[in-house]
């Protein structure tokens, strides 16, 4: 792609730069924010790769379930490499710069990963109505070969549609400022920056974070309804209680994913505030990577089973 330019009065000019405002405006909390967030990737990033090991090592894990948890957990490793650890580098310097180039491979990234891991977890949700609805058929409806498929186009679909929204975006000139009001290259504050105002674009943006966003969500929501109505008919409470128990850790990633989601991509753009979308930013690229790992670790009795059964293996020898 050309690199934008960006015009005031008669002069032209090209913009070779974004400057990402991120917390320029809060100097004296850069040191605590820094020490901050860092302690929060550390984290993540041990309990992801901790996950993916278990699930590796642990041959009773080798089940569709936790093949896509592994998936989710490697792909938030990557998700978190593109956001916080720039973030990160960006709270120790004095400006906040991205190059264009740098910011097209930024947000393409950013988007795919994100679009993944919304279709990811629409898949995971498919996986759990199999499993409680169609026992007897699990192993033939998600045998590994289907499975590779589901994935392999989970993540062709989700940079395909970042493509399109990267292109769609850096499509045209940019003279309003070179200032975006986040931390990262995300859609909307680079786009608040187009000389152009095309009703076309924004409406094609719209149309593809609702198909992202909320269709993915109501899928989960139309494969829990039937979980639900399937667990209802258990006869017993403890078999009630351990089929939805294989579910409340998908469900509650579900909904802080989506939730942050919603309220970044499908709120009314009059409706914006930057130091509003900055936090919720911060919750949606720091705290629901966090929570993958803490959920799936501390709530799934069968990962911490695996990681005592790894511990003790490790231990003897």
């Amino acid at each position: 792609m050309e690199a934008p330019e960006m015009k005031l009065g008669n002069e032209t000019w090209i913009v070779k730069e974004f400057v990402l405002v991120g917390f320029s405006n809060l100097p004296d909390l850069k040191p605590t924010l820094f020490a901050l967030f860092l302690f929060v990737y550390l984290i993540t990033l041990s309990g992801n790769i901790t996950i993916i090991t278990i699930i590796y090592l642990d041959h009773t894990l080798h089940t569709p379930m936790y093949c896509f948890l592994g998936v989710l957990s490697l792909s938030e490793t990557c998700y978190t490499l593109i956001t916080i650890r720039n973030m990160l580098v960006h709270l120790l310097m004095e400006n906040q710069v991205i190059s264009i180039m740098g910011s097209q491979a930024q947000m393409l990234f950013f988007l795919s990963l994100g679009c993944s891991h919304c279709f990811l977890l629409t898949l995971m949700g498919y996986d759990r109505y199999v499993a409680i609805c169609h026992p007897l058929c699990y192993t033939v409806i998600t045998s590994p070969p289907v499975c590779l498929h589901l994935g392999a186009l989970v993540f062709c679909s989700g940079f395909l549609v970042a493509v399109i929204l990267t292109c769609l975006i850096f499509s045209s000139s940019f003279c309003h400022s070179n200032s975006a009001e986040q931390f990262f290259c995300d859609m909307a504050p680079v786009l608040k920056l187009s000389c152009t105002s095309s009703v076309a674009k924004a409406l094609t943006l719209s149309f593809f974070s609702v198909i992202v966003v909320l269709v993915s969500f109501l899928l989960i929501l139309l494969s829990y309804a039937f979980i639900v109505a399937a667990i209802l008919r258990i006869p017993s409470a403890a078999g009630r209680h351990k089929a939805f128990s294989t579910c409340a850790s998908h469900l509650t990633v579900v909904i802080v994913h989506f939730g942050c989601a919603s309220i970044i991509y499908l709120r009314p753009k009059s409706g914006s505030n930057p130091n509003q979308d900055r936090m919720v930013a911060v919750f949606y690229t720091v705290v629901t990577p966090l929570l993958n790992p803490v959920v799936y670790t501390l709530r799934n009795k069968e990962v911490r089973m695996a990681i005592k059964r790894t511990l003790g293996c490790s231990l003897k020898t």
